[in-house]
């Protein structure tokens, strides 16, 4: 029997805190972008991109306080200077969101080329989340659950990306950068949702082995994952 609504509602946002623990990056990617868009609008290039940098260093030297890893604490400095200098060469304030468009080809690519190879990319990230058995990501009734939600999200990137260099290349700045932050964590928070949903129900309709099932060697019928994706 399906687990109650408000137990499921519980289980996905457990889950959800647990794959973006330690996500210091997450602030760092909301926050200066939208200051960087608000100033642009209001005071123009220079103020905005000055704003930008100021809020990363901002935010860097708040977790330094909180003696959070350097890492969190200046990593999202170092990709906001990227995006300036890399403005500052362009001379266009579009070029500020190109960072973004270029990480977002690299995931679109991965995702494409992992179903090409058949080790989906939604499995190596719950493995490495996880670190359920690789092997049990590979089951014959396993793995097309986890294929079917990569081309998902290869959907979901390919679409993104398309939309943003359409604007990218049409100069269209402020309507780009607010694409790429709305497309951002809130789209991804959703699709992360969707897909976890999906993929457990998809589990059990494969009728395959749960993860400790798949490690005691248990024969079928088996009981299948109930929770976890």
């Amino acid at each position: 029997m399906d687990q109650e609504p408000s137990n499921r509602f519980q289980e996905i946002i457990s889950e959800l805190r647990m794959v973006f623990a330690g996500r210091g990056k997450l602030l760092d990617s909301l926050i200066p972008p939208l200051v960087f868009l608000v100033c642009n609008a209001i005071f123009g290039l220079n103020i905005a991109l000055w704003a930008s940098v100021g809020t990363a260093l901002l935010i860097g030297l708040l977790r330094a306080f909180k003696r959070q890893p350097l890492i969190y604490a200046f990593g999202g400095l170092g990709g906001i200077l990227v995006a300036v200098i890399i403005t500052r060469l362009l001379g266009r304030a579009e070029g500020f969101f190109l960072p973004g468009l270029l990480t977002g080809s690299l995931t679109f690519l991965l995702c494409l080329v992992s179903l090409l190879l058949k080790r989906p990319l939604v499995a190596w990230t719950s493995y490495l989340t996880r670190r359920w058995p690789l092997e049990w990501y590979w089951h014959a009734r396993v793995r097309p659950a986890y294929s079917e939600v990569t081309l998902a999200w290869t959907l979901f990137f390919g679409l993104r990306l398309l939309l943003q260099l359409g604007l990218f290349w049409q100069g269209a700045a402020q309507v780009l950068g607010w694409v790429q932050l709305l497309t951002g964590w809130p789209a991804l928070v959703i699709l992360l949702v969707a897909s976890y949903l999906y993929g457990l129900w998809r589990l059990g309709n494969l009728g395959g082995p749960s993860v400790e099932e798949f490690k005691s060697a248990a024969l079928p019928p088996w009981q299948g994952q109930k929770r976890g994706f």
